[in-house]
């Protein structure tokens, strides 16, 4: 039976939505992609989706992944929220939808940061509180950045600008909020995923040291 390359997911996520951000870029005029800065998108997106995946194979050159497998789900994780939000734009969900805005961002924050602890191996961290500052401190990081860089290249010149201050709040509360579910969720599913190995008799994952 042929067995999918483990790298295979990562490089569909970030094929799929470079093939968007070139339609969205050389569509600008659809009311979907209008004002929106899908040209600076089209540069930056697959740049930060590249980030993980590149620094980890510095770090692996250097001898500082400690012998570790290439941690290909938690880099797909990272790169899935860009995947998300271009198709949302796509589907004109944020338009349609009141609620999808708000919903993306929690979603989205929790996906990138559960990528991040598997790639960082946050699980290894100790005592319980270095886990928590370095999960949802850093998706709080993250998101206060990731609201600059929307201010920057869309907002401040858009038709956005009056309810920005609101929908910015509110973007980095569900943000932090997304992070600190990606910080209990690996303890929550952890059990249950053991359960199902061992009903269809699969050997028991190893565990994280510490």
């Amino acid at each position: 039976m042929l067995r999918c390359p483990r790298w295979l997911p990562a490089a569909a996520v970030l094929l799929a939505t470079c093939l968007q951000l070139v339609v969205a870029a050389t569509a600008r005029d659809l009311p979907q992609f209008a004002g929106k800065g899908f040209t600076a998108r089209l540069v930056w997106y697959p740049l930060l989706m590249l980030c993980a995946p590149a620094l980890w194979w510095l770090a692996a050159r250097a001898g500082r992944t400690r012998g570790r497998a290439t941690p290909w789900a938690g880099l797909t994780l990272v790169m899935a929220p860009f995947l998300l939000d271009v198709s949302g734009n796509t589907l004109g969900l944020y338009d349609a939808v009141v609620w999808w805005d708000d919903a993306n961002h929690f979603t989205n924050w929790c996906l990138l940061t559960l990528g991040l602890g598997l790639v960082l191996d946050v699980a290894a961290l100790r005592p319980a509180w270095a886990r928590a500052a370095a999960v949802v401190g850093g998706g709080a990081l993250l998101a206060l950045l990731w609201e600059v860089g929307e201010w920057w290249t869309f907002i401040r010149h858009g038709t956005e600008l009056a309810t920005a201050y609101e929908d910015t709040l509110g973007d980095m509360v569900l943000g932090t909020a997304g992070s600190a579910v990606a910080l209990v969720l690996p303890a929550l599913t952890g059990p249950a995923l053991r359960r199902l190995r061992r009903a269809a008799g699969a050997p028991p994952a190893a565990r994280v040291s510490g």
